[in-house]
């Protein structure tokens, strides 16, 4: 890719990001009444910077079906963030991670106390769910149920907590390091609200159940890549690069691909699940050259 190209995906990028902060803020609550502190302390995680990417994902997986009006993905492309947020609020709580810094500032639980923390996270998860259901008012409802049980099923005890679950028990060494438990992590704690995005999108965009299979399994691998990525930049990147304090998972001796695989077999990992998503995405209906762009984009990123 020549410097012209990355230059061209950096700067559509951005605009997607930017778009994406649009439309997450516009389903947040104002700040007002005896729960204003509860709304600032939300909007406060929910402004940390990050790069909206499950929301893009979703709406670029609606265009790999359609090319219909992509307004229809807006409420679940925020409900979507909402639910991660909230993720790493809890995440970070010193129950968990105990970090005092995401995406270059501290985090809820240091602003606001713990007891606002949790209620921030659980306030995101609740109206994550009201939000997904607006979904509702702008397309049929056949649709709109598929999309919304992926979304519920892949958050929960069977997706991204039923991870976080594991890789709190692997933490305390009651379950046994082994590279099935550390994929079962990935797979679920990381890579199932992916899943969630990019299969919600192809859903509302029309996808089939054959199809949706076939998105669902390319957002697993980049949902484990993505991780795995995380996995090494914990050890390879900065306070700089990476908005948090660096070297934490091997001080709390979690069980990551670096610890258990090294980091040049974790790199080959990201790459050969990068291709193989590249592949399936390729395969289907209307292949979307920025979505195959942005995959490779979340492979080699340095944060």
């Amino acid at each position: 890719m020549s410097l012209n190209e990355q230059g061209d995906f950096a700067s559509r990028l951005a605009r997607r990001v930017e778009e994406g902060d649009r439309i997450v803020a516009a389903y947040l609550p104002s700040a007002d009444g005896y729960q204003a502190a509860l709304h600032e302390a939300m909007a406060y995680g929910m402004a940390a910077g990050g790069k909206r990417i499950r929301p893009i994902l979703l709406r670029e997986s609606y265009r790999l079906f359609t090319d219909e009006d992509t307004e229809v993905c807006h409420p679940l492309m925020a409900a979507v963030e909402m639910i991660h947020s909230y993720s790493l609020i809890h995440d970070d709580l010193p129950a968990i991670d105990d970090d005092e810094y995401r995406r270059g500032r501290k985090t809820v639980h240091v602003v606001y106390g713990e007891a606002m923390a949790i209620l921030a996270g659980d306030g995101l998860l609740n109206l994550a769910f009201e939000t997904a259901l607006r979904v509702f008012d702008r397309c049929e409802a056949g649709r709109a149920i598929r999309a919304c049980r992926v979304l519920a099923a892949k958050a929960g005890i069977s997706g991204m907590i039923g991870g976080q679950v594991a890789d709190v028990l692997a933490e305390g060494d009651q379950l046994a390091a082994t590279p099935e438990l550390l994929y079962f992590i990935h797979e679920h704690k990381t890579a199932a609200l992916i899943e969630a995005a990019m299969m919600c999108g192809a859903i509302l965009g029309g996808a089939g159940e054959a199809e949706a299979a076939r998105v669902e399994r390319a957002a697993r691998d980049i949902g484990v890549a993505f991780q795995i990525q995380d996995d090494i930049l914990d050890v390879s990147g900065s306070f700089a690069d990476m908005g948090k304090l660096t070297g934490g998972d091997e001080e709390r001796a979690k069980l990551t691909a670096v610890a258990l695989l090294g980091q040049d077999e974790a790199q080959r990992r990201v790459a050969d699940l990068s291709r193989e998503a590249i592949a399936i995405l390729d395969s289907l209906p209307r292949p979307n050259a920025f979505l195959t762009e942005l995959v490779t984009h979340m492979a080699g990123r340095r944060r």
